[in-house]
């Protein structure tokens, strides 16, 4: 999507990200040169691998733009990819991620699976993401990160189900920040591995309180 808000410079937001307790930062694989000088030994690598741009006339439709061994070059601590469930290009996103699976088993390394439902009549059903988070544990993802699933129960319902870690991502730009440490609570509660948020969070302002609080969240709970 290019530089949009929040995004401008990715070393400066690490750096802020870090201060306020991040477990774990996910970007392409041209972004660790920018992150290398800031990381901290503590901070998790992820490297994520699928790649589209918002200027393609079908965006949902995700190719590799890498390879495990790169990642493992670059530090990674965790590979990524993305599939998204319901699209056109749903065979091949399979097709690549059963491929991922299999060299990251050969090289020691997690993969997380970021398994999207997409829907042009409007959000994807629980029972949607329930079938895409299943599939892609299925076909050897190490952890998944998926849409809420639009209650608690839905989400507790969804963590019973899917037989690997669920981390829940933000969805779209929302605003309302005592809505957001809500869903950050009921993540805790339903006992999901944790967030992996994105613009819901950097692209608010001021980050840092908002941030922390999100850590002690998630760093208290149990």
């Amino acid at each position: 999507m290019g530089p949009i808000d929040g995004l401008e410079a990715a070393a400066p937001l690490v750096e802020t990200l870090q201060e306020s307790g991040v477990d774990l930062v996910i970007v392409t694989k041209g972004a660790v040169r920018d992150l290398a000088p800031v990381l901290r030994p503590s901070t998790l690598l992820g490297v994520h691998l699928s790649a589209s741009t918002s200027l393609s006339p079908s965006p949902d439709d995700k190719v590799l733009a890498g390879t495990v061994a790169e990642a493992v070059a670059l530090g990674a601590d965790v590979v990524s990819a993305q599939v998204n469930f319901g699209t056109a290009g749903e065979g091949n996103m399979l097709r690549d991620l059963g491929r991922l699976a299999d060299e990251c088993r050969a090289l020691g390394m997690p993969l997380l699976t970021m398994a999207y439902v997409k829907r042009p009549t409007g959000p994807a059903s629980a029972a949607e993401i329930r079938h895409a988070c299943r599939a892609a544990a299925d076909l050897g993802a190490d952890i998944v990160k998926t849409s809420y699933p639009g209650s608690l129960a839905e989400l507790h319902r969804l963590v019973e189900t899917t037989p690997v870690p669920v981390l829940i991502g933000g969805g779209e730009k929302a605003n309302d920040d005592a809505a957001f440490l809500r869903r950050v609570a009921e993540v805790v509660e339903s006992r999901a591995g944790g967030i992996c948020i994105g613009r819901n969070l950097f692209q608010r302002k001021p980050l840092p309180a908002l941030a922390r609080e999100v850590a002690r969240l998630l760093h208290t709970a149990g």
